[in-house]
């Protein structure tokens, strides 16, 4: 039988449900079929996780310091700890992807660190670009842009880039998949552009980098209307699609499935997953958080791992 993939776990915010939900994902038997878990997080947890999980204690916080609903200045500081951790042990090769629990942001930005968000601070870790992809059972949406003011959105879109980011979406998924994948773009402009009454960045920046894309022997149409995409999403022959900003995007993939749609970051030297929710501390500490979709991105995390491992050279 062959090595199950390593998967690095960042703990995430230790007053918020993380703790919750990765003890009890980590119980389902799916889980330990499918990949060995390397837990990056407080000491507390080694009560809470099977006695087999390999835990690496990287803060051995305090009671006040991870209290339920009460973020501190301490768990800012481990919660990004804990990633900086599984980041180190990813380019030490011992991790074949990684899957990260959910974190504060205003907790890390507290500290004085500048935290956009993880994917942000991964591209900075290993030095490359990225893509964010959120793959739902029903929808995958890649976003051109991330967490960009709305009015910065036409002026970070260009020829370039839209192609290196389809080229890098079809290169993953094909791999997944075991085929070429079929991408569609939408459209930057409501019913894209109506011929550049409407806005001309279609005919300027996506209809060439489509075309750019295409020449390179990637299945790639649009740019789609998104508003008519999405309602015959059923009827869509595509894999995946690239929106061009954040909301555009992610509202209709988190109100198609919340609990089963998964944050992967693409374009990393490995894979990396997270569940699709955040620290939620209205609930932490009362045994109500769902685990569900934490196992889903642990599951995902290991899908990728075993399709990165066949499509890259010497693996």
């Amino acid at each position: 039988m062959s090595r199950l993939p390593r998967i690095g776990i960042s703990a995430g915010d230790p007053s918020g449900i993380s703790a919750e939900v990765l003890s009890k994902a980590l119980l389902h038997s799916e889980l330990r079929q499918a990949l060995t878990p390397v837990v990056f997080g407080d000491a507390s947890l080694a009560s809470l996780l099977p006695k087999e999980i390999e835990l690496h204690a990287i803060s051995h916080l305090p009671p006040e310091d991870r209290k339920p609903g009460c973020p501190s200045l301490a768990g800012g500081r481990a919660q990004l700890d804990y990633v900086n951790a599984a980041i180190a042990a990813a380019k030490a090769k011992s991790l074949e992807a990684l899957c990260t629990a959910p974190v504060s942001k205003e907790a890390i930005l507290r500290t004085g660190v500048e935290f956009v968000g993880h994917t942000e601070w991964l591209a900075e870790a290993f030095g490359c670009s990225v893509l964010m992809l959120m793959d739902g059972p029903k929808l995958r949406v890649a976003l051109a842009t991330n967490h960009l003011p709305i009015a910065q959105v036409p002026q970070a879109l260009n020829v370039e880039g839209l192609t290196a980011q389809l080229q890098l979406l079809s290169s993953t998924l094909s791999a997944l998949l075991g085929r070429t994948a079929r991408l569609a773009m939408l459209a930057l402009n409501p019913h894209a552009g109506e011929g550049g009454l409407r806005g001309d960045e279609e005919q300027r920046i996506l209809l060439p980098a489509l075309k750019k894309a295409s020449s390179l022997g990637l299945f790639c149409k649009g740019p789609f209307p998104a508003d008519g995409f999405f309602a015959s999403l059923a009827a869509q022959p595509f894999d995946a699609v690239l929106a061009m900003y954040h909301d555009q995007g992610l509202c209709v993939a988190k109100a198609l499935d919340f609990e089963n749609t998964v944050n992967v970051t693409l374009g990393l030297p490995l894979p990396r997953t997270s569940p699709d929710h955040g620290v939620a501390y209205d609930i932490a500490g009362q045994n109500k958080a769902n685990p569900h979709p934490m196992v889903q991105a642990l599951l995902r995390a290991a899908r990728y791992a075993k399709a990165f491992a066949f499509s890259t050279p010497g693996k």
